[in-house]
């Protein structure tokens, strides 16, 4: 009798400790009994019968997942390849192992083809100039997607733009024409103030006959101190005024 007993007894040991469970703070378990869905347990302690209730462990943690560059052809028909980041996590254990077969394949088959769609509709400028906005369309389209499968998602980050080459350099002249538009702006606009000032130095001059004066004495001064076979000889302004005076009348 107890040669039949022991082995029921060791046997009804092994049982109980294998349907021990420790789940981590992370963690949930999704538990069918008889293929229906009884609960979700965890984190801790827990007790799963095995032969009885089939457990499913669920990952709480926010998922990094590196979408694959994708062909895209932009609303302007310029070919570009794309990827993508996207972040999501599971907010509903029961929902991400019942309502969809694998919910980590879905989500990245999702993010793919919605980028393609995205990044179709968009024009390339509207791409690399307001990433952002973009970024923020392709959260709220998967998002939207996801959210019956229990899954959220926390953030999308269009990561690269492959451009091809002669797009790449028909950017690159493009750039550095408007470099020198900026440059040619700059020096006109230095120029127009150089101009203006002169035009009011030169009225104030004009009313003040002895800074005229001084300026020519300091321009002479200049000459003078240059080796030079010029021969300058001063006359005051008032003399000139005479001259041209006389001669007119």
């Amino acid at each position: 009798m107890l040669s039949f007993v022991a082995p029921l007894l060791l046997g009804a040991l092994l049982y109980a400790i294998s349907s021990i469970k420790i789940l981590r703070e992370y963690e949930r378990a999704v538990v069918l009994r008889f293929g229906r869905y009884v609960g979700t347990r965890g984190p801790g302690f827990t007790i799963v019968l095995s032969g009885i209730e089939q457990m499913y462990r669920v990952d709480l943690r926010t998922i990094a997942f590196d979408v694959p560059p994708q062909d895209v052809i932009t609303r302007d028909n310029v070919s570009v390849k794309v990827n993508a980041v996207l972040y999501f996590r599971v907010i509903d254990p029961s929902r991400a192992v019942i309502d969809v077969q694998n919910f980590l394949y879905a989500t990245s088959q999702l993010a793919q083809t919605t980028l393609r769609s995205v990044c179709g509709q968009a024009q390339l400028d509207e791409m690399l100039g307001e990433r952002e906005k973009v970024n923020l369309k392709l959260q709220e389209i998967i998002d939207k997607s996801t959210e019956s499968w229990g899954v959220k998602v926390m953030n999308v980050e269009i990561k690269h733009i492959d451009l091809p080459t002669d797009m790449q350099r028909a950017m690159a002249r493009q750039a550095e024409a408007e470099r020198l538009r900026r440059a040619k702006v700059i020096n006109a606009e230095g120029e127009f103030q150089a101009a203006a000032r002169l035009r009011e130095a030169a009225a104030l001059m004009q009313q003040q006959e002895a800074t005229i004066q001084l300026r020519t004495l300091e321009t002479l001064a200049q000459i003078g101190s240059e080796r030079n076979t010029t021969l300058i000889v001063p006359v005051p302004m008032d003399v000139i005024r005479r001259l041209f005076r006389r001669a007119t009348s």
